[in-house]
Formats: structure tokens, sequence, C-alpha cells
């Protein structure tokens, strides 16, 4: 008899332990709002972003803790403003490493007995020991200090036009391939290698592609497509707007199209992975990017631009919506969702939020910025809360911003250019583009937001140079 109870309590276990949620987040880098197809796009082609989309969550009110690669990524990872860390603009840099006190969400979940696993663009920390198998994963894939690939075809440390890309820093662990290799696909298949395994715990995986940063290169076959496609449209105006430096205005790049349907073919294969190993059901999946689209480049710069994020005002490095606002889709195993698609977030609420919708402990000493909107998701509340961005090393030349602070607050959103001592206010429920500045310092809207500026600054020892 004890031995038949000793049996049912180890199956009931078991079963409880396979019953916990895996988790897979898919990072789309310098990918912006408008870039799929789900979200209005003509041009690009995204159809299993918008399966997903279609079959999960897709946020109207989400956006990223800063609109450059590295500060972002910081927030994602940490669920903290990178200003806490001085990121960018501490001893004058624009990187970051993790410190090795800092509970990551990789850690956090291997903390819960998870199996980690990261696959791609990490772009944080200059030395292995602050790659992300040092920082709470068991695996690491090409994870390293890059930001970007030498070159989207192996070998992928050799450019293909040195000055474009030859400055580059070398991503570590994919020296072995086959000549004409594609990175995209390359990453996903080290990403499906790990979904095929035999799991004995439940899993978090991150795959952070590289695409579609630049250096703008795609398969031949892919930009021919695209090319087909361009010679039915027509664009009406000049390329580029004079606003924000100078904006591009249409979606229109063959290559860079091509880039993005080679990343929504990697979800495809993702997704169907999953589902060809029986894991999808018990999944919980994410879809995001980083930043906005490259769409801005400074007054006179001839440099190439990848995107337009129109009717979004700007794009990368902007605090304006171009810049900051970007998919975030969340799909599979959520629970029972009664969802408000509307709630204000940003991507340092991933880490409280996925821990909260897997029923795991929080870690509210290390989310110090994020919050959990798993009430929104399944009992459609409204969390009211502020929002705060930091950038104090804009690059007017290269993409046209400038340096400054920002608070949201409901549909109110401030920006303090302290550089040059003027505010911008903008309502985004009545203007979502930001062409009206509402500032009035009498307005008593406008001093709340004044001072939740200093206050905040004040908090986070804000660096301003």
């Amino acid at each position: 008899m004890k031995s038949v109870l000793y049996i049912a309590f180890f199956l009931m276990f078991t079963q409880i332990s396979f019953a916990q949620k895996n988790v897979v987040v898919f990072v789309v880098d310098d990918l912006g709002y408008f870039d799929i197809a789900a979200h209005g796009s003509e041009f690009y082609e995204t159809p299993n972003i918008d399966a997903l989309a279609k079959e999960g969550i897709d946020f109207t009110n989400a956006y990223v803790s800063h609109p450059r690669c590295v500060p972002s990524r910081y927030g994602l990872q940490t669920g903290k403003y990178p200003a806490r860390a001085g990121v960018p603009g501490a001893h004058g840099k624009d990187e970051c490493n993790i410190e090795a006190s800092e509970i990551t969400i990789g850690q956090a979940f291997k903390n819960n007995g998870y199996t980690t696993a990261f696959v791609g663009k990490w772009h944080l920390g200059n030395t292995e020991e602050a790659w992300p198998q040092n920082r709470g994963y068991d695996v690491n894939i090409a994870g390293c200090s890059a930001g970007a690939p030498k070159s989207y075809f192996y070998p992928f440390n050799v450019p293909q036009n040195p000055k474009r890309s030859g400055n580059h820093r070398t991503i570590e662990g994919l020296d072995e391939g086959v000549k004409g290799e594609y990175l995209t696909d390359r990453l996903t298949d080290e990403t499906v290698k790990f979904l095929d395994q035999d799991h004995k715990s439940p899993f978090f995986l991150m795959l952070n592609h590289y695409g579609v940063h630049t250096p703008l290169e795609a398969k031949a076959y892919l930009v021919k497509k695209y090319q087909k496609k361009l010679e039915g449209m027509s664009f009406e105006g000049p390329a580029f707007l004079m606003k924000d430096g100078e904006t591009k205005q249409y979606q229109n790049d063959a290559v860079y199209a091509a880039m993005i349907e080679s990343v929504d073919q990697s979800l495809g294969r993702v997704v169907q992975s999953l589902k060809s190993n029986g894991l999808y059901e018990n999944t919980i999946i994410v879809l995001t990017s980083d930043h906005g689209g490259l769409s801005n480049r400074g007054v006179g710069n001839k440099r190439k631009i990848a995107t337009s994020n129109l009717p979004l005002r700007a794009g990368k490095g902007h605090n304006y919506e171009g810049g900051t606002k970007v998919p975030f889709i969340l799909a599979g195993n959520l629970g029972e969702v009664n969802v408000n698609k509307d709630q204000l977030t940003t991507n340092t609420d991933i880490y409280p939020t996925l821990l909260d919708l897997c029923e795991l402990p929080l870690v509210p000493q290390q989310h110090l910025d994020g919050i959990s909107i798993k009430l929104a998701i399944q009992k459609s509340k409204t969390i009211n809360r502020q929002v705060f961005w930091h950038s104090p090393m804009a690059r007017p030349k290269s993409t046209g911003d400038t340096n400054c602070t920002v608070v949201r607050e409901g549909d109110l959103k401030l920006f303090h250019f302290y550089d040059e001592q003027r505010y911008e206010m903008y309502n985004l429920k009545n203007d979502p583009y930001e062409t009206y500045n509402i500032f009035d310092p009498k307005n008593k809207n406008s001093k709340k937001l004044m001072k939740a500026i200093q206050s905040w600054q004040k908090e986070v020892n804000a660096v301003i140079l």
C-alpha cells in the first residue's frame, strides 16, 4: 500500500513539475511599430507575426525603456530604468556591464528551477564575465558585446563592405558554418535545436535577433521579391521630411523588407517547433522589439535609412513615439484572458509579468521599475502609473535627436529638453502623432509633470552631461 501511495505521489509531483509553463521571448532589433503588416504596413509581409498577434494579445500602448539598443536591453534584462545604471552617459560611454549583483530575468527563472537559454544579440558587457552564461543563462549562443554583425552572411565576422560594417565587433561562438549561411537562419537553427531537446525541466528561452539592424543585407530571392513589389507602388512627395533631423517618409527599401520577412520566417519556425514537440500549449510566447525603427538622420547626413515610422513621430534615438513605441505581442498559455490591450507598459514590465504569469515569486528588489501587468491581461484592469525616459547622449548628427527627460502619465507626455531649457507636452489620446505642443507652465498638469521629472532625476541619479 505504501509503495502504491509513493508512486501516486511521485506521479502527481511529476505532473505538477511538467505543468510549469515554458517561456520563449523573441526580440527583433530595430523593428518599428508599423514595420509589421498587422499594424498596417502595406509593403512588409509578416504573416507569422500577424498570426501570433491575432491568436494572442497585441498591445497598443507598449514601449521600451530607451530608444537605443544597449539601454533598452538593460531595461529588459534587469527590470530597471537604464538611467539607474547611468546608461547611457556614465563615463561618457554608451555601454553597460550588467553587474554580477544584478538578478537578470534569466537568473530569476533559473533560481526557480528553469533551464535558461540565450541565443543572439546580448550587447551588454565588453568581456565574457558579463555575458549571458555568467548572468543567469545555462546556454549562451552568440551572446556577446557585438551590437551588429559585420556580415549577415557566413563568415559573419568578415564584412562584405568594410566601409559600412568593418567597425562592428566580433560575434563570438559562430565560427563554424557554411559559406553564405544567413545569420537570422543560423540563430533560428540553434533555437530549434534547443527546442528539439528532451526537456526534463521547464525552460526560459530568449532569441534576440541581430536583424533587422544594419548593415542592410538580405537573401537575394527575397530582395528580388520586394524589388518586384516596389514596381507596382508609387510614392508622392520628397523622400525625407525636414523634421527631427530628417525623417524618412516611405517604407520602400527592398533589402530591409527582405530582412523583416526572414525574421518573420524565423518566428514561424520557432512556433512550428514548439507545436511539433508538444510544447506550444504550455508555453508563453513574447514578441517585441528593442526600440523603434531607424527612420531619422541628422540634417545633411547621407546615411542610408531603413524604414519609416510615420505617422508616428521620429524613430530610433528619439523619445517621440516612433522611437519608443514598439510591437509587443503575448501569446500561448496566458491563463484565463480578459485583457485590457491599452494598458501602458514598457519592456521593464516583461520581467515581473512573465514571473507572475508562471506563478513564480516576483523579485521586487530587482525589477524596481517594472510592474506585473497580469491583472491587465487576465482581469482587464487598468494599472495607473508614470513612465520615464532619459536620453543624455543624443546623436544629432547621426539620428537627429536631442538630450531630454520625458514622463508619461495617462495620456499626457511631457518632454524636458534640459540643454535648451524648454518643454513640450502632448495629449496622446487627442494627438497620437505628437503634432501640437500644449505645454503651458501655468497649467496644473504641466506643473505636476515638471515636478515628477525633477523628482525622478534625483531618485535615479540621472546622468546630465
